[in-house]
């Protein structure tokens, strides 16, 4: 193969996995929550087999996919997003990254204060859209940083661009993701900008993520290091601190994304397309909001049916997702789930079922065997299995 289109659906579980009553997720299933909607509409989805995929409940299946599909298991402890995404680049994480849900201890905080030069307020697991609401009005008399995290490895700092300009907001994240390291090195330190008046904040387009650098190698590095393309599109190159990518193109939202890809796929490159569909984890996943979900993936399905024919003789598509984020399920985190495995391209050899694997990593696998590397990562794929 010559190009190969890795797009990871952000969140898109599809049942909890053997260990999910161990992180409260028991019963977790992004995807079958979804199949309660009437506004789901994926027939090119179920086509490619998403709905024959072992455990998933939603019918009708096709008798005769036209992609190859399985459905993946974690080996990785966690469910956040930089977990997922270097498990599927090929890298398992020895340990989960650090979470906070009583808030940072008094000796982060202490460090944060001291090389910010101000106060710190909130402390707490929040929402994003909360926190500037019943924090903001304090931050615009006091001056002091709203720092929050969430049910994922992650050091926000929300502030309001008139207390706190971009450029000194960038810099306090830079040095926050200086201290968070070691045993507090959480995977993502991230700028929430917002603007406004109280009770009218709103979050601008300023956000901007400082990555843990994963730990070992990937299949970014592999596949440029064999002297390939690795383009970025959407959050990748935040998940991978920028590292083993040739190109970079941070689109905001699901629809920026798929256009960057449509102009991507008229272009000749040869190696990896790496893109990353957020919204349905930040705008519907973690909102509760089933039909939100499944209007969006409603759109991305709509959006592959013109997709397909772009791709060339010599490409191949590969669908995936980095945890689950089960607007159903109680509360508003990341769920531990099982995560779906489509691939398709002109030239595809013996569609068929893969099965359920035992990791992410499979991803990278099939990426290497597609593009006739080594391939050392995954559960040893080969040519012929794709």
């Amino acid at each position: 193969m010559k190009r190969i289109f890795l797009v990871v659906l952000d969140s898109l579980g599809i049942g909890a996995l053997p260990d999910a009553a161990d992180y409260g997720d028991a019963g977790a299933d992004t995807l079958g929550a979804l199949g309660g909607s009437e506004r789901l509409d994926i027939p090119v989805l179920r086509r490619l087999g998403l709905y024959n995929i072992d455990g998933v409940s939603l019918r009708p299946s096709v008798d005769l996919p036209e992609g190859s599909f399985a459905r993946l298991g974690q080996m990785s402890p966690g469910k956040d997003t930089t977990i997922g995404h270097w498990e599927m680049a090929g890298l398992i994480a020895p340990r989960a990254l650090p979470t906070y849900p009583q808030g940072f201890p008094a000796e982060v905080v202490e460090a944060l204060e001291t090389a910010w030069g101000r106060g710190i307020i909130c402390n707490l697991p929040y929402s994003g859209t909360r926190v500037i609401d019943e924090y903001g009005p304090r931050q615009l008399e006091t001056g002091e940083a709203i720092v929050y995290t969430s049910a994922d490895s992650v050091l926000q700092v929300a502030a309001h661009e008139d207390v706190i300009l971009l450029p000194q907001l960038y810099e306090y994240c830079e040095a926050a993701r200086e201290i968070m390291r070691g045993e507090h090195g959480v995977g993502r330190v991230i700028a929430r900008p917002f603007v406004g008046e109280p009770g009218a904040f709103v979050r601008t387009a300023g956000r901007k993520d400082y990555s843990l650098e994963p730990p070992g190698v990937t299949l970014l590095d592999l596949t440029r290091e064999a002297g390939m393309d690795v383009i970025g599109v959407g959050k990748i190159y935040d998940i991978f601190a920028g590292r083993g990518l040739s190109e970079s193109f941070p689109a905001k939202g699901n629809g920026e994304v798929m256009a960057e890809l449509d102009r991507l796929v008229n272009r000749s490159f040869r190696g990896l397309c790496f893109a990353n569909l957020v919204d349905f984890d930040m705008l519907y996943g973690h909102r509760n909001d089933v039909d939100g979900y499944a209007v969006a993936l409603s759109e991305f399905d709509t959006w592959l049916a013109g997709f397909l024919p772009k791709l060339g003789e010599e490409d191949l598509l590969i669908i995936t997702a980095d945890h689950g984020c089960d607007p159903s399920f109680p509360g508003t985190d990341h769920t531990r789930e099982y995560v779906p495995l489509l691939i398709w391209g002109p030239k595809l050899k013996g569609r068929r079922n893969l099965g359920t694997r035992e990791t992410f990593a499979d991803v990278a696998g099939n990426v290497q065997a597609a593009l006739g590397l080594p391939v050392t990562l995954g559960t040893m794929w080969r040519q012929r299995d794709l």
